[in-house]
């Protein structure tokens, strides 16, 4: 049953997605006289079909490659590779009588249904569900702030209490540090409460106690740089702040991942590593970035109480495999609800935000920064995404985020997706002449050949993880 839950929150999310990428072109074309031949839901491989029927000049139908689907155009080489239409004279209703940028928007309109998709989704969702935080006082309470690296570059510690921003008290540390009236002050002032010493700390699978020790503790200031609004958005893979009492557990474990060949299991906590000790999540992130590609000693609490000591070998990506489960600030969050325009204005900030770190993951695996065996996830992968129970919250956020992803994909300039079309329409526009259909012919198989090794490779990955390969 559960295997069943997690495929149908996966086929129900491919098929809100493809139907209404396809519908972008379909629509597009519609507008300006564009006869569609075929109009499909995953792929009919070799004829083969689930449902069809036909409706005017169309077919429409469900095919049985749940891979993706397509619109078949008149007058245009596409996945079909069909040629025999490009033989005759064009006619009115082609997709190849049309000006080039007629063209160009038939072929960005399923990136642009995807994209807007995405956008609308994650405003619905800032709408509907506000933002989480958790108020500054209680972080105080629980340890203080973990300062990230450009943070601490500025001076403050973790393990810092923040009091007040140019005398403003903090509530919620995130939003009032980027407030422009913080921002754009002449003088940013952060007061500060700071323990001189370090502290012992005791964990278990549900608390954490932190015992001072001769400890003393001061209030001061820090003045922050003129440029610290370039700082505070420059680009790092940690945070500048985060609670520091912000633990975790281990969630879900990756099949095949070095945290499963070491033995973690879900609901462990990992104390320390190489007898190095840590108090959050990402100072734990600062040690694997450390010890990358290295093998280390792990002390590990598992979910009984009974302490053990793992062998784990830490990936060149500063990763072990598995997704934390936070626990620390249970029941302490509070809620802030967004009126319409500020959800919008969200919404789109973190759909363009998304955009870009997986635009940046994409650029590391194709320069070889980061190996695409274990940055990379198939359909199996996407799927297990979902989980095994139907959270219609989990769903919605999870389709938003393939829906920007897939608008990415698709706007590649590789021959056989959007992207590439977009690429020749440009390229005739610029030179004022067309692309031969020859050319677009080998294109169109060189790209679906990239494609489908590509997919090929996704599904050994998936596969290879859950083997333990």
């Amino acid at each position: 049953m559960d295997t069943l839950i997690t495929a149908l929150q996966f086929i129900l999310a491919l098929s809100i997605l493809i139907t209404l990428h396809e519908f972008g072109h379909y629509w597009a074309a519609r507008a300006f006289g564009i006869r569609i031949e075929k109009f499909f839901l995953f792929f009919d491989a070799w004829n083969f079909k689930l449902f069809s029927f036909k409706r005017g000049d169309t077919e429409y139908g469900m095919g049985w490659l749940p891979l993706g689907g397509y619109v078949k155009i008149s007058g245009m080489v596409d996945e079909s590779l069909d040629t025999e239409q490009m033989k005759s004279e064009p006619q009115p209703w082609e997709f190849r009588s049309k000006p080039a940028w007629q063209r160009l928007i038939v072929m960005i309109g399923g990136v642009t249904v995807n994209l807007i998709l995405g956008i609308v989704i994650m405003v619905a969702l800032t709408y509907s569900q506000g933002e989480k935080y958790i108020p500054q006082q209680t972080v105080n309470e629980q340890g203080g702030i973990y300062a990230g690296p450009i943070a601490r570059s500025v001076g403050f510690q973790t393990g810092d209490q923040i009091l007040a921003l140019n005398g403003v008290v903090v509530d919620n540390l995130d939003a009032q540090f980027g407030d422009p009236s913080f921002l754009t002050a002449d003088k940013k002032i952060v007061e500060i409460r700071r323990t001189e010493n370090p502290v012992t700390t005791s964990v278990d699978s549900v608390s954490v106690t932190a015992t001072p020790v001769k400890s003393r503790v001061y209030d001061t200031t820090l003045v922050m740089p003129d440029n610290f609004d370039e700082l505070l958005g420059a680009k790092s893979d940690l945070p500048f702040f985060a609670p520091r009492m912000m633990l975790f557990k281990i969630g879900k474990v990756m099949g095949g991942s070095h945290a499963e060949k070491a033995g973690l299991e879900a609901g462990d906590v990992i104390v320390s590593i190489n007898g190095e000790s840590f108090r959050s999540f990402f100072e734990f992130k600062e040690l694997l970035t450390k010890y990358a590609g290295e093998t280390v000693k792990m002390d590990v609490l598992d979910s009984y109480q009974k302490f053990s000591t793992l062998k784990a070998e830490i990936s060149e990506d500063a990763t072990l495999g598995f997704q934390p489960a936070f626990f620390g600030f249970e029941y302490k969050e509070k809620v802030i609800k967004y009126g319409l325009g500020k959800s919008i204005n969200l919404g789109v900030s973190r759909s363009f935000g998304l955009i870009g770190a997986n635009a940046k993951a994409l650029g590391n695996v194709a320069t070889g920064k980061t190996d695409p065996s274990k940055s990379l996830a198939g359909p199996i992968g996407i799927a297990q995404m979902f989980g095994s129970t139907w959270n219609w919250l989990n769903f919605w956020s999870l389709t938003a985020m393939l829906s920007l992803v897939l608008a990415l994909m698709n706007i590649l300039p590789i021959p056989a997706l959007d992207g590439g079309h977009v690429m020749f329409l440009l390229y005739e526009i610029i030179a004022r002449r067309p692309v031969s259909d020859k050319v677009l012919y080998v294109g169109q198989v060189i790209g679906m050949v990239i494609l489908l090794s590509l997919v090929a490779f996704t599904f050994w990955v998936d596969i290879a993880r859950a083997l333990g390969l």
